[in-house]
């Protein structure tokens, strides 16, 4: 039993090396519903690893940092807001050059007295190339009395 299950470990672990995909990607953004009374503009700044589960499926992980730009509202000044989020991650291939997915996780507070929150962020990609993606989403984090969201466009590249 024990040797069957070390096969079965070594298989699944070369089936990774082999088809896997790693990107990295930069997106700007505009901070919405509560998150735009107070804040600006949004920068995110992520990594991720899929793997190719089919022809049309890939899932994984990404982790990230994103910095929200703190605003200006009748005379009080807000502090700039961080999160690092931590999710795993759908992509299905509508087609191809188009892909739709989805991240969901927790995006941990890095900024003092943001405790983070459940993460969801639904994505829509378009591929320029085989390495490049112009991609749209929606990043909703669920905060304690609140939530924080942003409609961002980025761009992704694979490595």
């Amino acid at each position: 039993m024990k040797k069957l299950l070390l096969a079965a470990v070594v298989g699944l672990f070369a089936f990774s090396v082999t088809a896997q995909n790693f990107g990295a990607g930069l997106s700007v953004g505009l901070p919405v519903g509560d998150a735009g009374d107070i804040a600006t503009f949004n920068i995110t700044a992520d990594v991720n690893y899929l793997w190719n589960v089919s022809d049309d499926f890939d899932a994984g992980v990404s982790v990230g940092f994103s910095h929200n730009f703190g605003d200006e509202v009748s005379g009080i000044e807000f502090d700039d807001v961080q999160f690092l989020p931590i999710a795993g991650r759908a992509s299905f291939n509508a087609s191809e050059d188009l892909f739709i997915g989805a991240d969901l996780g927790y995006a941990v507070g890095i900024n003092d007295g943001n405790d983070g929150g459940f993460l969801w962020a639904p994505r829509v990609g378009y591929g320029v190339s085989d390495t490049v993606d112009i991609v749209l989403s929606y990043n909703n984090v669920s905060l304690d009395g609140g939530t924080w969201s942003n409609i961002n466009l980025g761009i992704n590249f694979g490595l």
